[in-house]
This record gives C-alpha cells, sequence and structure tokens, in this order.
C-alpha cells in the first residue's frame, strides 16, 4: 500500500501498477495533514512493515504526525528522509521504541540532523548512535555501514557513485522494507538490501555508466542480481 496525499490519490491510483495507493487528509499544496494518523493506523493493522519519509517533506504538521506514528505502531519501521527529519529535536521519541524493530536509512547530513557525531569517524559514529538509541543504522555513503543494537558495524562494498542521485535512497528504504516484511532479521533487511541495491547499482553502471544510470534501473537490474545469488 501507498499512502499519499488525497489531492494526487486519483493520479496515484492510474499510476501505480503495483503498490495499492489509499488517500490520506492533507493541506493544500500536498503535505500530509496531523487528522491522517487514523487511517495511516488503521492500513498498518493489516501490514507487517512501515516506510516512511521519501517524498513526505518537512511541513511541521507532517513531522508531528510522522511523531505520533511511531509513538503508537508497535510495527517494523523503516525511517528515511523527512521520516528521519522529524526525530530532530525529539530523539526520545526513537529510543522508546528500542523494543520495536526501527531502521534508520540517513546520509551524513540526516545523521548529524538527529544528534550524530561524525567527528570520531563514520564508523564510530553509526556504531555509538546504535547502541545508544537500540536501532538498526544505515549510514548511507561511499561504503555504506550498517551498524546494529548489539554494537557490531558491517562496511559494504558494492555500489558506486551512480547511486548517489536522487531517488536511489528511495529504493534502498523499499527493498529493506520488503526484506524486513518477508521475515529477515533488521540486520539481514538492512545489510542484505544495502547489498543489493549496491550489486544492482554496479550491473547499472556496467550497462549504462555511473553517468547515466538511474534509480529505475538499478531496480530493473535486480532479477540479475537475484539470479547470481
Amino acid at each position: 500500500y501507498l499512502g499519499v496525499p488525497e489531492s494526487i490519490w486519483e493520479v496515484e491510483a492510474a499510476r501505480c501498477v503495483s503498490a495499492m495507493p489509499f488517500p490520506l487528509a492533507s493541506r493544500w499544496g500536498g503535505s500530509l495533514r496531523g487528522t491522517a494518523l487514523p487511517a495511516i493506523l488503521e492500513k498498518l493493522e493489516g501490514c507487517g512493515v512501515l516506510a516512511i519519509g521519501p517524498g513526505l517533506g518537512r511541513n511541521g504538521d507532517t513531522a508531528k504526525l510522522v511523531r505520533q506514528v511511531l509513538e503508537r505502531t508497535e510495527k517494523a519501521v523503516v525511517l528515511d528522509a523527512d521520516g528521519i527529519n522529524a526525530l530532530e529535536g525529539h530523539i526520545d521519541i526513537l529510543d522508546a521504541r528500542r523494543d520495536r524493530v526501527t531502521i534508520l536509512t540517513p546520509h551524513d547530513g540526516e545523521f548529524a540532523r538527529v544528534g550524530g557525531d561524525l567527528s570520531a569517524g563514520r564508523a564510530e559514529a553509526a556504531r555509538r548512535f546504535a547502541l545508544r538509541h537500540g536501532c538498526t543504522l544505515v549510514l548511507k555513503g561511499h561504503r555504506t555501514l550498517t551498524a546494529t543494537e548489539a554494537g557490531t558495524v558491517l562496511v559494504n562494498t558494492t555500489g558506486n557513485s551512480g547511486l548517489a542521485k536522487g531517488g536511489s535512497g528511495d529504493v534502498l528504504t523499499g527493498m529493506i522494507a520488503s526484506l524486513l516484511a518477508q521475515g529477515a532479521a533488521p540486520v539481514q533487511a538492512a545489510a542484505g538490501g544495502v547489498w543489493l541495491h549496491g550489486r544492482a547499482g554496479d550491473l547499472a553502471a556496467e550497462r549504462l555508466t555511473a553517468y547515466c544510470m538511474t534509480p529505475e534501473d538499478v531496480i530493473r537490474e535486480l532479477p540479475e542480481v537475484f539470479r547470481e545469488l
């Protein structure tokens, strides 16, 4: 299911060929209203995983909505983009989810925004954050890191500069959420999703060059990656 502002629901319903869009209360201009909370929670009752953040926007009401969802749902959550930004100044909400599955997928800027301290180096910063907040952290960038609440840090070796394009992180979020929904453990879903995403990106770059590949091209290479595995 794809929750979208009611103002664009008809467009998404016609355009999406796999996800099933459903309308959520929104303001003029497209940002979600806080009154969308009951509909989100109701839909989540029949789902295993929530991915939230890509394309969401940083409207104050929307950020509050994200925080309310995180507080109320017991479901596994993958937080990306503005889903992560909604925690700025409210990291206690992440701490309160320690007994629930939460995977964050920030780039360095988003990581710093929620209190990540990169002065000790990316690996140590990721490890400390995951330990402190009881979550799984995917710190995106060259050699993307997956840090676990057990204190381990996994370093990914797939991927290339072609993945540093808008939309690539959204693909990764969807892949991690999909693996979680299929029963993978949080670290398997996070680190495995990062590897699969990077390998698909490498195949796309071999075919199209890193300069010309798009996030959609990465998705098209996934069947070949699974054949390799």
